[in-house]
């Protein structure tokens, strides 16, 4: 079998865009991958356009080998966003792999481990009407789910007062706790809005609320101030939604610096290098919290890793797309309160509608940021 060419489809998502790649063989067999960065897809669109011309006439099994190839080829080793370009290929590849075999992708990674992989959902930003938004946390428990997720609190519009944020953050917290009871466990994304002295109060204040973590406290250029965060608070801490491959993640994982690692398949380079990232946290018991707020690639390429993966904790539940987009996908992970379903279709388990999904094509839009009180720029 070889690669005969590739495809993108940038899809309009709420606002935004799913970029997908499809990947053709001379055997009729196509593979379906994401791109897990939603800002700047031009740029990882140049990158899949290089990657593509090294891939035509290779053969779609040699995943391992076109890995390296795609990641160090070019001298300067590949680094996030041509990590997801790396990740859409990769993913791709795998689909293509267990389509030839016919078997689910997890079967390639030694088979499942569990039934099924738990899965927390979004309590979403509507935080002003607090009332308003425990009352969905209670409704969303009432279906069954079991971990909910919120971020800090920021203005309605669109600035980020850190030390507001905190005590919103806090106050939020432990509200939500009251509101839901001691066996449902809260996650608190910080969304790498504070900076260590805010963080570092946030997360001791919470301590008595038992979060099951406390997501991107920090900012990623600096992981050494991790270091810091983790003497000064017990909260479980995660990390890694922005980390394009293990040599990012080993900073955190080697000094035990984080609990749980947030792989994002569709950044960090594909499943072949998840799986490696994967090992080495289970040296250090870190676990995984596959980070996906994607489509339903990504959401599928999750499931596969985590299914197979022994030291996967819980997955983040894809938001469902536009219902434009949504009809496109003619089979997709089957998703429950609280938890992911094994799929039993080959390879990731998901098609798609090629031929309709050309007339949905759409141009990236920039993500929205957040600024202070006096107008500087700061992180979404």
């Amino acid at each position: 079998m070889k690669i005969t060419g590739w495809e993108l489809l940038t899809l309009p998502d709420h606002g935004d865009s799913m970029m997908l790649l499809v990947i053709d063989t001379d055997e009729g067999l196509y593979g379906l991958g994401e791109v897990g960065i939603r800002s700047r897809q031009k740029a990882v669109a140049g990158g899949i356009e290089h990657l593509g011309e090294l891939l035509i006439g290779e053969d779609p099994a040699r995943i391992e080998h076109l890995w390296q190839v795609m990641f160090r080829r070019g001298f300067f080793p590949a680094d996030r966003f041509l990590s997801a370009a790396i990740a859409a290929v990769d993913v791709a590849l795998w689909d293509i792999r267990g389509k030839a075999l016919g078997v689910p992708v997890y079967e390639l990674f030694g088979g499942r481990v569990r039934e099924h992989v738990p899965a927390y959902t979004h309590l979403g930003d509507d935080y002003h009407d607090v009332e308003a938004f425990l009352d969905k946390a209670r409704g969303l428990v009432a279906e069954g789910w079991r971990h909910l997720r919120f971020a800090v609190p920021h203005e309605p519009d669109g600035v980020l007062d850190q030390r507001a944020a905190m005590r919103a953050g806090i106050s939020l917290f432990h509200r939500m706790r009251e509101a839901v009871g001691e066996e449902v466990e809260l996650i608190l994304d910080v969304h790498t809005r504070l900076d260590p002295p805010e963080a570092v109060t946030l997360c001791r204040e919470i301590e008595p609320a038992r979060p099951y973590f406390v997501e991107d406290p920090l900012r990623s250029e600096n992981l050494d101030a991790y270091r810091a965060l983790r003497a000064r608070t017990a909260v479980p801490l995660a990390a890694g939604e922005q980390f394009g491959s293990k040599w990012e993640f080993q900073r955190l994982v080697e000094p035990d610096l984080i609990d749980y690692a947030r792989v994002d398949v569709g950044v960090a380079a594909g499943l072949t290098e998840a799986r490696k990232i994967a090992a080495m946290c289970e040296t250090h018991y870190i676990r995984l919290a596959t980070h996906n707020p994607l489509g339903p690639v990504t959401a599928a390429s999750s499931l596969h890793l985590n299914l197979a993966t022994p030291n996967a904790a819980v997955q983040e539940h894809q938001a469902h797309p536009e219902p434009a987009i949504d009809a496109l996908f003619t089979a997709r992970p089957t998703i429950r309160a609280g938890r992911v379903e094994p799929p039993t279709l080959p390879g990731l388990g998901v098609t798609i509608d090629r031929a309709a999904a050309r007339h949905h094509q759409a141009t990236a839009a920039e993500r929205p940021h957040l600024r202070t009180r006096d107008g500087a720029f700061t992180n979404w």
